[in-house]
């Protein structure tokens, strides 16, 4: 419906340009080579008005606080990225009416979900802000958008998936407690902007289209055999007989246990996908099937490192005849293959002993993690250490907990590999580090505190935020189930020395005394 502008196309010619307010929105007018067009005055970047903007030939409009052209016809940006928005304009009798009524709010979910792709392929945060904010406005649920950008960057993906799949399902549960609309859409915004920074600059690697009869044994020896097409067409026969991942989950979770693989990634995503589908339904199924299935194919198998070879022998010694009692202690300070032996010797224990004794020996380590290996600048590239080597230690038990109750014969594997996070990381410990210091008096006003600290986190990589929210996600949940448990308040210190430390992210003399060091030895 138009509505007059109560300007006149003499009195525009005049001006060459009026500025018009109406129903809340402000409308540029502007008369430019004998052509009349209307246009948001706000300019979609940062909203400067283009009404203070400049004319040029071909009916170009150019913003001045960032030099955007805009296309006065289309609203299309010549220089710059949104395009502005265009009204529709008739002339009646010398007067100028606009029609000022928004498009149908689908045909703003089109516009918005196109300007999302243009965005998460530049890595452009500031305009996937406002995209998003955009389909709100329309009237969807910006949980639409996670699952575009998922769907839209899945063949990008060269190994699979990644942390911005697996802490999604964290963001969305973050964004449910926010108290505010800015801090809810900054909680959502954040898997988007991280799938962004995944797949920035990344090419095209399609997944098969093959499809089979889903069989979970199949499936298994597919990922075993590092065959991705036998196993993508199996995960595609079970989305076409819409077999619920609850029921995938088994399957999956021995193919990802199979080995210590990626660092205990594998297992870390086969449960957090699990949550993000209960969250965002089938629409996200098919994108994080298929990656976290390229990601089990594709894994390092890391027990065939040689610091690592002992595991196989001692997964195949697992008798559960092993009757010494697990503590904490018993698993300080161990080498891997010592580790390892040890937790043999308890394995006829109950599980929930062994675990909580692992769990307590990680949550020393990470307590007293020595942080001079992570700043220092003379490590050898073995030695390149960080908080996220210890802290993964919490996230793989807390998945291995969910995944071994669907599958309790699990358990050994799960086990041994947590013991090998411990073992692993007795190198980088300091015994004097004073834990006390980080004690953690009020668990509530600690994780309320944490988790509302996350809408404005402040960090630049994605990756590293995300494992402050997996963490924290992962602790809380783990003391739902066990409050009183034997490590709660060590590993709550040990979080909150961890959250509350700067990281050094960037190593330039390491890496360049690393790089000529490296470079000096080539053959």
């Amino acid at each position: 419906m138009f509505t007059a502008s109560g300007v006149t196309r003499a009195q525009l010619q005049d001006q060459g340009r009026k500025l018009v307010r109406k129903a809340g929105k402000q409308v540029l007018l502007i008369a430019n080579e004998g052509k009349l067009f209307a246009i948001a005055n706000r300019c979609p970047h940062e909203g400067y008005p283009l009404s203070e903007g400049s004319l040029g030939p071909g009916c170009v409009l150019t913003c001045n606080w960032h030099n955007w052209k805009f296309d006065l016809a289309q609203g299309t940006a010549l220089v710059g990225r949104d395009p502005v928005r265009t009204y529709p304009i008739e002339e009646r009798n010398g007067e100028i009416f606009i029609d000022l009524a928004d498009p149908p709010a689908e045909a703003q979910r089109t516009r918005a979900l196109a300007g999302l792709d243009t965005a998460i392929a530049d890595n452009d945060a500031a305009r996937i802000a406002r995209e998003v904010a955009r389909l709100e406005r329309a009237g969807f649920d910006a949980q639409v958008a996670v699952i575009h950008a998922f769907k839209s960057r899945s063949d990008r993906l060269e190994e699979g998936m990644t942390h911005a799949h697996a802490a999604a399902a964290d963001w969305l549960a973050l964004a449910e407690r926010a108290s505010s609309p800015e801090a809810q859409l900054a909680a959502l915004l954040e898997p988007i902007g991280h799938i962004a920074w995944d797949t920035e600059g990344a090419g095209k690697f399609p997944y098969a289209e093959g499809i089979s009869v889903w069989n979970a044994d199949a499936f298994v020896a597919a990922t075993e055999a590092e065959n991705e097409a036998d196993a993508i067409a199996l995960v595609r026969g079970a989305l076409a007989e819409h077999i619920p991942y609850a029921q995938l989950r088994p399957a999956i979770a021995e193919a990802a246990l199979a080995h210590y693989a990626d660092f205990g990634h594998c297992a870390i995503y086969a449960f957090k996908i699990g949550q993000l589908i209960a969250r965002l339904g089938e629409k996200v199924a098919e994108p994080v099937l298929l990656a976290l299935t390229r990601k089990v194919v594709l894994a390092t198998r890391e027990e065939r490192l040689p610091e690592f070879r002992f595991y196989e022998k001692a997964l195949a010694a697992w008798d559960g005849n092993g009757n010494e009692p697990a503590r904490a202690q018993d698993f300080t300070g161990l080498s891997i293959d010592g580790i390892l032996k040890r937790v043999l010797a308890s394995s006829s224990r109950p599980v929930r002993e062994i675990y909580d004794a692992l769990v307590g020996a990680a949550a020393w380590n990470l307590t007293h993690f020595d942080l001079g290996f992570d700043r220092a600048a003379d490590n050898a590239i073995a030695d390149n250490i960080g908080w996220l080597d210890f802290t993964h230690a919490l996230t793989f038990a807390n998945a291995c907990r969910h995944l071994c109750e669907d599958r309790p014969d699990l358990w050994p594997r799960a086990l041994l590999q947590l013991a090998l996070f411990i073992g692993r990381n007795r190198k980088y410990v300091r015994g004097d580090e004073d834990a006390t210091r980080w004690h953690v008096k009020d668990r509530g006003n600690f994780f309320a505190r944490e988790q509302n600290a996350l809408y404005d986190h402040g960090i630049v990589e994605p990756i590293i935020a995300c494992h402050h929210l997996k963490v924290l996600f992962a602790l809380e949940d783990e003391l739902k189930v066990s409050p009183d448990a034997p490590w709660a308040d060590e590993m709550l210190a040990a979080v909150n020395r961890y959250l509350s430390t700067p990281m050094k992210r960037h190593h330039g003399l390491r890496t360049a005394a690393q790089a000529l060091d490296f470079v000096a030895k080539e053959g």
